[in-house]
């Protein structure tokens, strides 16, 4: 039996040792912190948006990004690095905005998406949906400008177009900003999640697996790469060797490859996300709802409120920046102002690892024996479980359910 080691325990780490075990194989998961899922999958939006997929990149996005940049309470901010990679990543960004790239990586998103719903269903099977606040709740996106949300409107291939007064009496938490909302679009199947919950019961699950080696806790410092193909890993706690190995690490997988001789293109995108606790009384969303200009979520995950926002482009940065939490707090406690109590807001900051066009890289490498499964931006959660399958597969020798295309590493 082959033993494979997974390097990273968020999300697509775990999800992708479970797929390995049901492939076959032996699997060793290697996490640095003594906790998985604490990460970028720690406090992230909470939300599984199979048809919410599309590319930060596209037309137009540069010079909304200038006005973002000069913008107060803007969804992004910049800080200029002296480091090659950042401004590599924003060239190859820049190259990827276009109409006809959007479009293309869009319609691949969502063949991943698709894969990644039907994995979740395989997953329900073994982790119950009530051990991580599991909701069917849909997905409304809204709109302040009523030129772009016509444009959306008439964009839009599925969903169900709403006024803003059907938005508001359809999700009674966007009173207060009735008078804002030029309308929205409402997609039924999506749902929202806690997922580090859902990765502290999955992590049980892989724990009980006959094939499972176990959990190492270290940091991998270096990948050991000799004659093209991987001998080791050199750790805090020693070398771990092993048959294969699979870089699910998040935004330090682009440190590791490098020591390797593998050039990723990733960059940490710093979001921030708010949670509030729900008291009895309080109007919060039953839907989950994206804020399209302010580029917020909402979703209720249990008996809590989280809010998620912004992309701080600011380099391997997780301080909390109390300027942007200050700003993120005032424009929640504005739009939904009674759906939770905001005098006892927690905030946290994940990197999320992102290449310049919105798609994860799946598949092998230049070495024979090294696999990645990384890349996944702001949208780890919802593309765990599809990704984690069709690395499964490429590793076992048999085809991936659709052709990979720009998913694959050497594209």
């Amino acid at each position: 039996m082959q033993q494979v080691i997974v390097i990273g325990g968020g999300v697509v780490g775990l999800t992708s040792a479970w797929w390995l075990l049901e492939a076959g194989f032996g699997v060793t998961v290697v996490e640095r912190a003594p906790q998985v899922a604490s990460g970028a999958s720690y406090g992230n939006g909470g939300q599984l948006s199979y048809r919410y997929v599309s590319p930060l990149a596209d037309a137009g996005v540069p010079l909304k990004a200038i006005a973002w940049l000069f913008q107060e309470h803007g969804p992004l901010r910049f800080k200029p690095e002296l480091d090659l990679r950042q401004w590599r990543w924003l060239a190859s960004f820049l190259g990827q905005c276009t109409t006809a790239a959007n479009r293309r990586t869009t319609a691949k998103l969502l063949e991943l998406g698709e894969l990644s719903r039907t994995g979740m269903q395989q997953l329900e099977a073994i982790v119950s949906p009530d051990d991580f606040a599991w909701r069917d709740a849909g997905k409304l996106v809204v709109y302040r400008s009523p030129a772009v949300f016509e444009q959306a409107a008439g964009k839009a291939t599925a969903g169900a177009i709403w006024s803003g007064d059907e938005c508001a009496a359809r999700e009674p938490a966007l009173g207060a900003a009735r008078s804002q909302l030029a309308g929205g679009i409402y997609n039924r199947g999506e749902a929202v999640a806690d997922c580090h919950a859902f990765c502290v019961a999955l992590a049980e699950r892989v724990r009980a697996h006959p094939r499972f080696a176990g959990f190492v806790q270290a940091e991998v410092t270096r990948i050991a790469a000799a004659g093209g193909r991987v001998a080791g890993l050199d750790t805090s706690i020693g070398t771990i060797g092993g048959d294969a190995f699979v870089l699910a690490a998040g935004i330090e997988s682009r440190n590791l490859a490098r020591h390797a001789g593998i050039a990723l293109p990733l960059y940490p995108l710093k979001g921030y996300s708010l949670t509030a606790p729900i008291r009895p009384g309080d109007t919060a969303p039953g839907i989950s709802v994206t804020d399209f200009e302010r580029k917020v979520l909402y979703a209720r995950i249990g008996d809590k409120l989280r809010v998620a926002a912004m992309v701080d482009m600011v380099g391997e940065n997780l301080a909390l920046n109390p300027k942007r939490i200050g700003s993120l707090t005032r424009q929640v406690r504005e739009t939904m102002p009674h759906a939770a109590d905001y005098d006892r807001i927690s905030a946290w900051a994940g990197l999320r690892p992102a290449t310049p066009n919105s798609a994860p890289l799946i598949g092998a490498t230049a070495l024979s024996n090294l696999w990645l499964n990384v890349g996944h931006g702001p949208l780890g959660f919802t593309f765990a479980a599809g990704t984690a399958r069709v690395l499964a597969d490429l590793m076992r020798g048999k085809a991936p359910p659709f052709a990979l295309d720009m998913l694959a590493p050497g594209r």
